[in-house]
Protein backbone atom coordinates (compact mmCIF):
# COMPACT_ATOMS: atom_id res chain seq x y z
CA UNK A 1 0.00 0.00 0.00
CA UNK A 2 1.38 3.36 -1.05
CA UNK A 3 1.62 6.40 1.20
CA UNK A 4 -0.19 9.62 0.31
CA UNK A 5 3.10 11.19 -0.77
CA UNK A 6 3.94 8.25 -3.02
CA UNK A 7 0.52 8.49 -4.66
CA UNK A 8 0.93 12.25 -5.13
CA UNK A 9 4.25 11.66 -6.91
CA UNK A 10 2.71 9.07 -9.23
CA UNK A 11 -0.20 11.40 -10.01
CA UNK A 12 1.98 14.45 -10.66
CA UNK A 13 4.37 12.40 -12.82
CA UNK A 14 1.43 11.04 -14.83
CA UNK A 15 0.00 14.53 -15.33
CA UNK A 16 3.39 15.87 -16.40
CA UNK A 17 3.82 12.92 -18.83
CA UNK A 18 0.73 14.10 -20.72
CA UNK A 19 1.61 17.81 -20.53
CA UNK A 20 -0.94 18.98 -17.95
CA UNK A 21 -0.89 22.69 -17.17
CA UNK A 22 -0.88 24.44 -13.78
CA UNK A 23 -0.61 21.39 -11.52
CA UNK A 24 -1.53 22.38 -7.97
CA UNK A 25 -1.40 20.22 -4.84
CA UNK A 26 -3.65 21.29 -1.95
CA UNK A 27 -3.07 19.75 1.48
CA UNK A 28 -6.58 19.27 2.87
CA UNK A 29 -5.63 17.02 5.80
CA UNK A 30 -6.35 19.72 8.39
CA UNK A 31 -9.46 21.03 6.61
CA UNK A 32 -11.41 17.87 5.82
CA UNK A 33 -11.62 14.42 7.40
CA UNK A 34 -12.71 13.04 4.01
CA UNK A 35 -9.43 13.27 2.08
CA UNK A 36 -5.82 14.36 2.58
CA UNK A 37 -4.83 15.92 -0.75
CA UNK A 38 -6.48 17.48 -3.73
CA UNK A 39 -4.56 17.71 -6.98
CA UNK A 40 -5.84 20.10 -9.62
CA UNK A 41 -4.54 20.29 -13.19
CA UNK A 42 -5.67 21.81 -16.46
CA UNK A 43 -5.96 20.32 -19.92
CA UNK A 44 -6.41 22.33 -23.10
CA UNK A 45 -9.28 20.32 -24.60
CA UNK A 46 -11.90 17.68 -23.77
CA UNK A 47 -9.65 15.09 -25.35
CA UNK A 48 -6.63 16.11 -23.25
CA UNK A 49 -8.53 16.24 -19.94
CA UNK A 50 -9.83 12.73 -20.57
CA UNK A 51 -6.35 11.51 -21.57
CA UNK A 52 -4.80 13.09 -18.46
CA UNK A 53 -7.34 11.43 -16.14
CA UNK A 54 -7.02 8.08 -17.93
CA UNK A 55 -3.23 8.19 -17.63
CA UNK A 56 -3.46 9.00 -13.90
CA UNK A 57 -5.81 6.03 -13.42
CA UNK A 58 -3.57 3.71 -15.47
CA UNK A 59 -0.40 4.68 -13.57
CA UNK A 60 -2.06 4.28 -10.18
CA UNK A 61 -3.48 0.89 -11.12
CA UNK A 62 -0.04 -0.24 -12.31
CA UNK A 63 1.18 0.64 -8.80
CA UNK A 64 -1.56 -1.50 -7.26
CA UNK A 65 -3.84 1.34 -6.20
CA UNK A 66 -7.61 1.05 -6.28
CA UNK A 67 -9.62 3.84 -7.90
CA UNK A 68 -12.88 4.40 -6.04
CA UNK A 69 -14.56 6.26 -8.89
CA UNK A 70 -14.17 8.59 -11.82
CA UNK A 71 -16.69 11.14 -13.03
CA UNK A 72 -17.01 13.54 -15.92
CA UNK A 73 -15.32 11.44 -18.60
CA UNK A 74 -18.15 11.98 -21.10
CA UNK A 75 -17.95 15.77 -21.25
CA UNK A 76 -14.24 16.09 -20.53
CA UNK A 77 -14.63 19.59 -19.13
CA UNK A 78 -13.97 18.42 -15.58
CA UNK A 79 -12.86 14.88 -14.80
CA UNK A 80 -12.65 13.75 -11.19
CA UNK A 81 -10.59 10.77 -10.05
CA UNK A 82 -11.38 9.67 -6.48
CA UNK A 83 -8.83 7.58 -4.59
CA UNK A 84 -10.43 8.11 -1.20
CA UNK A 85 -7.50 9.91 0.41
CA UNK A 86 -6.73 11.93 -2.73
CA UNK A 87 -9.01 13.68 -5.21
CA UNK A 88 -7.68 14.53 -8.65
CA UNK A 89 -9.48 17.26 -10.61
CA UNK A 90 -8.55 17.61 -14.28
CA UNK A 91 -10.30 20.65 -15.68
CA UNK A 92 -10.36 22.89 -18.69
CA UNK A 93 -9.11 26.41 -17.86
CA UNK A 94 -12.52 28.15 -18.10
CA UNK A 95 -14.14 25.59 -15.76
CA UNK A 96 -11.19 25.79 -13.38
CA UNK A 97 -11.35 29.58 -13.27
CA UNK A 98 -15.12 29.51 -12.67
CA UNK A 99 -15.03 27.06 -9.75
CA UNK A 100 -11.66 28.28 -8.39
CA UNK A 101 -11.11 25.28 -6.11
CA UNK A 102 -7.72 26.54 -4.99
CA UNK A 103 -9.28 29.62 -3.38
CA UNK A 104 -12.21 27.65 -2.02
CA UNK A 105 -9.85 25.30 -0.14
CA UNK A 106 -7.31 27.92 0.88
CA UNK A 107 -7.42 28.36 4.64
CA UNK A 108 -5.60 31.71 4.52
CA UNK A 109 -7.77 34.74 3.68
CA UNK A 110 -6.60 36.69 0.63
CA UNK A 111 -6.97 40.07 2.39
CA UNK A 112 -6.82 39.46 6.13
CA UNK A 113 -8.62 42.03 8.21
CA UNK A 114 -6.83 43.55 11.22
CA UNK A 115 -7.69 41.96 14.53
CA UNK A 116 -10.31 43.83 16.56
CA UNK A 117 -8.93 45.58 19.63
Amino acid sequence: MLTVEQKVKIIVDALEDKKANDITIVNTSKRSPLFERMIIASGTSNRQTKALADHVVDQLQLSGEKILSTEGEKSGEWVLVDLGDILVHVMQPAVRAYYNLEELWDATPRNPTPAAK
